[in-house]
């Protein structure tokens, strides 16, 4: 580490031990009354997140909408990662939203700095709402954000900041220039439904950036291009539109199409470039957005043509079918390029599913999903997502289970470490398909109603098994985290049909609280009878991946009696035919830096 980031690390550790991230004021009075019918377990220190990401106190988020916890603008600079995402430095809701920052060298051990935007400007006087980081031919960045500048109808424009010096590595100061606000709703555009611009791409001499927004019933992207990052016009026809409402937080990318690993830099590769021998690399693009009305995320897989700025989606059912990066608690997610490593990293927020009153007695809401690795399945229809390899630094004690047999209705403890904050990873072998159950056609394209049907205390033929997580002595409070496996539905495909659930519902004792089972169908041919899964528990947080990570789910829980050294871990079959664990592996997991929490 050269001398400024020796300097600068040593200062930030001041920083955090003095706990002088942010200045904490009351809350709303009317939520504060509230906090008295606040079960005195929601609100224990044991079940705030360990290692996910989360600021000291209150409350995070990145778009318009309450409760939401988003990371608005990451990217590598100088040596630091940055993460900027929307806070209430005066309270656990929503509100008096500022651009909250820190820092990192590794992504897992966090430093909080000054907000680095903050509403200043007519264009963003009423809100300082989500956006993206582009990094600019000389190699600093600029920020374009959405700001509001009319309370009465939350009326959206987009603005820019830069950095006040370029020299620092910790990017401590923006400034706003006096251009601002650099595009505003024209041409018939819902004002109310303008926002989030992604990060911009260059080719042909000129930038491009994607800002969501709706039309009617439709979801729309539009492109607005640029030759000097200051003034931009809108294209005619948006990049892309479907029937699902508002588009918010879009994000859009290439990925390699022959499914490496490597990550490509969006203005790098906005058009298929040459590798070191001259050959031109296949490209796809991936085009996500968040869906307002459904609380989630999708992305499709598709081309780009960059003349037409036109983006069509692989699958033609793709806008209807909604892969999803995770099937759980996961929504407003943003990607960056990490240039030291050549990978393509997802962030996303992770709500809570408690009341807004418990938030308040708590004093902190919302956290960000592990940052993962995210690259093209071979078969190119699909992304797969992996936690960042720096996670496994965190990992302690381990133990180890091999060539395990767990017997229909069975259920075996692992021991040997503490569970409550833990990293597991599982091979599981099926020993016959045979007594798999029918899938019902009426559930086979709904793997959330099927898996809130079919729960883990449903007898099935193979399946339920997986995990019992954050589980008490008495396993009256379980998570479960399991996966199902159907003969296929008649005139489907030939393979078998994997379900794998997340199924919270016996997860807490405590009242009032929002516990829906999570599912996603697993694209994997299980023929051979073997299947993987991998789970991030975290206090209340449990993050799965199913298959090396083609399905995931994300699940708030907020136990009362499986906390700390209380909390407990199984292995479990509930289906009629017997699983084998191959190998188990758990690692307890030890407390990073955490912005100074």
């Amino acid at each position: 580490m050269r001398a400024l980031g020796r300097v600068a690390w040593a200062w930030l550790l001041l920083v955090q031990l003095a706990g002088a991230s942010h200045v904490v004021y009351e809350s709303l009075l009317e939520l504060e009354a509230a906090t008295e019918a606040v079960p005195p377990s929601i609100i224990d220190p044991l079940l705030r997140t360990g290692y996910h990401f989360r600021p000291r106190k209150n409350w995070i988020n990145g778009i318009s909408q309450f409760f939401m916890i988003i990371s608005t603008a990451p990217l590598y600079y100088k040596g630091w990662y940055h993460l900027f995402y929307q806070y209430n430095p005066k309270g656990a809701v929503w509100g008096n939203i500022v651009w909250g920052h820190s820092v990192s060298r590794d992504l897992i051990n966090w430093v909080a700095l000054k907000p680095a935007i903050e509403p200043s400007i007519a264009s963003d006087k009423y809100g300082c709402w989500s956006g993206s980081a582009t990094m600019m031919p000389d190699g600093t960045p600029a920020i374009m954000y959405t700001g509001v500048n009319r309370p009465d109808v939350n009326y959206q424009v987009q603005n820019v900041a830069n950095p006040r010096n370029a020299s620092d590595p910790l990017l401590r100061d923006w400034d706003k220039p006096a251009h601002n606000p650099i595009i505003v709703p024209r041409g018939g555009i819902n004002a109310t439904q303008f926002r989030d611009p992604t990060t911009a791409w260059r080719a042909g001499g000129q930038w491009r950036l994607l800002i969501g927004s709706a039309t009617a019933a439709h979801g729309v992207a539009y492109v607005y291009r640029s030759r000097d990052f200051r003034r931009w016009t809108r294209v005619p026809r948006p990049l892309h539109s479907a029937a699902t409402g508002m588009w918010e937080c879009p994000d859009f990318y290439p990925v390699e199409a022959a499914g490496r690993r490597h990550g490509l830099d969006t203005s790098a590769a906005a058009v298929s470039g040459s590798g070191g021998s001259g050959r031109r690399r296949a490209v796809k693009y991936v085009l996500k957005n968040s869906l307002d009305l459904r609380r989630y995320d999708y992305y499709t897989v598709g081309t780009y043509d960059r003349k037409a700025e036109k983006y069509v989606p692989d699958d033609p059912a793709g806008d209807e079918r909604h892969l999803r990066y995770d099937y759980g608690n996961f929504y407003a997610s943003k990607t960056f390029y990490d240039p030291a490593k050549r990978r393509r990293i997802l962030w996303g927020w992770a709500n809570e599913s408690d009341t807004s009153a418990d938030d308040v007695a708590k004093g902190w809401a919302g956290i960000q999903a592990i940052p993962r690795t995210v690259w093209l399945d071979p078969s190119g229809k699909q992304l797969m997502q992996w936690p960042i390899e720096e996670v496994e630094a965190l990992r302690g004690k381990s133990v180890t289970l091999k060539d395990r047999v767990i017997k229909p209705g069975q259920h075996v403890e692992v021991t040997g470490l503490q569970t409550v904050q833990a990293d597991v990873e599982v091979s599981f072998e099926v020993s016959s398909l045979a007594a798999a159950e029918p899938l019902d056609p009426e559930l086979a394209g709904d793997a959330q109603r099927l898996c809130g049907a079919m729960g883990a205390a449903v007898e099935g033929g193979v399946g339920p098994f997986g995990l019992w997580v954050l589980a008490s002595g008495d396993r009256r409070e379980r998570t479960a985290v399991f996966f199902r496996v159907f003969r296929p539905a008649r005139g489907g495909d030939k393979k078998p049909v994997v379900l794998m659930c997340s199924d919270p519902t016996k997860s807490s004792l405590n009242p009032n609280l929002y516990q829906p089972t999570f599912a996603g169908f697993v694209d994997t041919d299980i023929s051979n009878g073997k299947i993987s899964l991998r789970s991030l528990i975290d206090r209340s947080v449990v993050e799965s991946f199913g298959a090396g990570g083609k399905t995931c789910i994300l699940s708030r829980v907020y136990p009362s009696l499986a906390v700390g050294k209380n909390a407990r871990l199984y292995v479990f079959n509930g289906g009629k035919a017997d699983v084998k664990v191959s190998r188990l592996t758990a690692w307890d997991m030890k407390k990073p830096l955490m912005n100074g929490a």
